[in-house]
């Protein structure tokens, strides 16, 4: 089924639009929560909470790519949960989240602006340097388990990751974004 078929299954509040949205999308959304959440029944359930946020967010929202739209609805779930979970401690994720805060300001009227950068940021980065800094900041990886899978040391993954910040902090200044 299409996206634009599921996209109509919520606009007609048919029910099937849930059980497709989980069947093509279950997996991606898991995926993401469990980064943030490192325990699966947190992450079912912030996957079962992402289709009753679709649910009230579509209509009157028309996702233009739903893949994302999920994907941010069960990020921003999993977000939560973990805060509530975790407040006294420090996780992996909070670390790679600060470690962002020093390039990309903060400011919400300035998100559609900072979107269309960013895409355009990551088009002029090298494959596996644009992969590793998704996985790391979108996805929530550890600096180890992206060690694992890029065959590198954590070190070596620690200072891409820095440099990549390092060209998108002068990216956005030269585009008059600065903190």
């Amino acid at each position: 089924m299409t996206d634009e078929q599921i996209i109509e299954l919520y606009f007609a509040r048919q029910e099937q639009a849930i059980s497709k949205s989980a069947e093509k999308y279950g997996s991606y959304c898991h995926t993401i929560a469990m980064n943030v959440l490192s325990d699966t029944l947190d992450a079912e359930e912030c996957v079962n909470d992402t289709w009753v946020r679709a649910w009230r967010e579509i209509p009157p929202q028309r996702p233009s790519v739903l893949r994302l739209f999920f994907g941010r609805i069960t990020r921003n779930l999993a977000l939560d949960r973990y805060r509530r979970n975790h407040a006294a401690r420090r996780h992996h994720y909070e670390v790679s989240l600060s470690e962002l805060e020093e390039c990309i300001p903060m400011r919400e009227e300035d998100s559609g602006r900072l979107t269309e950068l960013f895409n355009e940021f990551f088009g002029l980065l090298e494959k596996e340097e644009r992969t590793l800094f998704i996985l790391r900041y979108w996805h929530g990886h550890s600096v180890k388990g992206l060690s694992k899978a890029f065959r590198i040391s954590e070190n070596a993954v620690s200072l891409r990751l820095m440099r990549t910040r390092e060209k998108l902090r002068a990216f956005l200044n030269e585009r008059g974004y600065t903190l």
